[in-house]
């Protein structure tokens, strides 16, 4: 059994009363909550799966890296799946840091994005965009859903817990 190691509790945001402050800052809190989650975990358990599925702490983060590049930054992803594989040669560092530098390119679409029903812009992508609101209710679910999974992973791995 891993020693436990906790982490510090981090409250959720106290926004503005804005519509986009409080998307964005619930976005923007669970982003650096799995980024930490991933963030110092060892190899090779943090490629290793403890669940039937294969689900694993790097690949969770990896996955995150293409779901916002795809919805805020209109990069098309053609295998899912393959999402959920890191990397053989990608160290903890590297995903982590790809993770934080995507999250920054999609913040700089989002800051250009005024009203959250107007169509995300997505250049290049064919068919109607979604709205703004629900991209960014979209990326705090999956975000969420998987901030989830990682923080029993990381459990599991070392005895870490909180955000």
């Amino acid at each position: 059994m891993p020693t436990a190691s906790r982490r510090k509790d981090t409250p959720p945001p106290r926004t503005a009363n804005s519509e986009a402050d409080v998307l964005r800052g619930f976005l923007d809190y669970l982003r650096v909550s799995i980024a930490a989650k991933v963030d110092g975990a060892a190899e090779p358990q943090v490629r290793t799966s403890a669940v039937p599925s294969g689900t694993n702490l790097l690949g969770l983060l990896n996955h995150l890296i293409a779901v916002e590049s795809a919805t805020f930054l209109g990069e098309k992803v053609t295998d899912w799946q393959a999402t959920l594989r890191p990397d053989p040669e990608d160290s903890v560092s590297d995903v982590v840091t790809r993770y934080r530098e995507t999250v920054a390119r999609a913040n700089e679409v989002l800051d250009e994005c005024t009203e959250l029903g107007a169509p995300l812009p997505r250049p290049g992508r064919p068919g109607p965009a979604p709205s703004v609101r629900w991209a960014l209710t979209h990326m705090i679910e999956e975000t969420g859903r998987h901030a989830g999974h990682a923080d029993i992973l990381r459990e599991l791995i070392d005895g870490g817990t909180g955000r």
